[in-house]
């Protein structure tokens, strides 16, 4: 489909490797590691894909590297200071740039890699945008829904991501099927990736489809944000 061959073999033998160094040495004797397996790749990644949905007319693009995010932790507050990441991500928006809501997210793991698309810890105003669309056209919302369980994909409920009560001024929806969703402060679908995936060519072509499932709850969610 273009330049991306799969992940380097030492991609994810690299993250594992650094979780457990976790020093500035070791990644600069590795650093042409991690730029030939992980850089190198995911940049090719993100460049087919954004030339992949131009053909598709996917709203959704990258910028080349600028997409992939630091491998570098900020421990300024942080009791953990390791200096590392020891996991890739990126994003792509209708911009191209990261902050951004209604995206998609690739995340390269040796713990678990997945691509993910949706809204994520929306801002109060956003949230309060997103579960004001859903109170004044449920039927809107309902359809979407049902749209991404016909493509096999369901909202996440991973740890923050929903409330345990109905936010304030929408106790009336507690029996309502419509209940889950008003209390989610990120609406998010997700698959998970083999890591035989991730090192194959073919990967591009699961990410496109991926994002063309998920598409109903983009579109849903920009014309709420507005």
């Amino acid at each position: 489909m273009g330049a991306f061959q799969g992940f380097g073999r030492q991609a994810l033998p690299f993250f594992k490797a650094l979780k457990f160094h976790q020093s500035r040495e070791w990644f600069e004797e590795n650093r042409a590691l991690h730029e030939s397996e992980v850089l190198g790749p995911f940049t090719a990644l993100i460049d087919d894909l954004t030339a992949e949905f131009q053909k598709r007319k996917v709203p959704l693009k990258g910028e080349g590297r600028k997409s992939i995010f630091r491998i570098h932790r900020d421990v300024r507050f942080s009791k953990d200071k390791s200096p590392y990441k020891t996991h890739a991500w990126a994003v792509m928006t209708r911009s191209g740039g990261k902050g951004e809501q209604g995206l998609l997210y690739l995340h390269i793991d040796p713990e678990g890699c997945f691509v993910a698309a949706g809204f994520h810890m929306l801002e109060p105003p956003q949230l309060s945008a997103m579960r004001e669309a859903i109170r004044r056209k449920p039927e809107r919302f309902e359809k979407m829904e049902m749209e991404l369980l016909k493509a096999k994909l369901a909202f996440s409920t991973s740890e923050g991501f929903q409330m345990k009560r109905l936010p304030r001024g929408y106790e009336a929806f507690k029996d309502s099927p419509l209940s889950g969703a008003l209390r989610l402060k990120s609406f998010i679908v997700e698959e998970a990736v083999t890591d035989k995936l991730v090192a194959s060519p073919k990967l591009t072509g699961k990410v496109v489809e991926f994002t063309e499932r998920a598409m109903p709850l983009l579109e849903y969610g920009w014309a709420a944000l507005g």
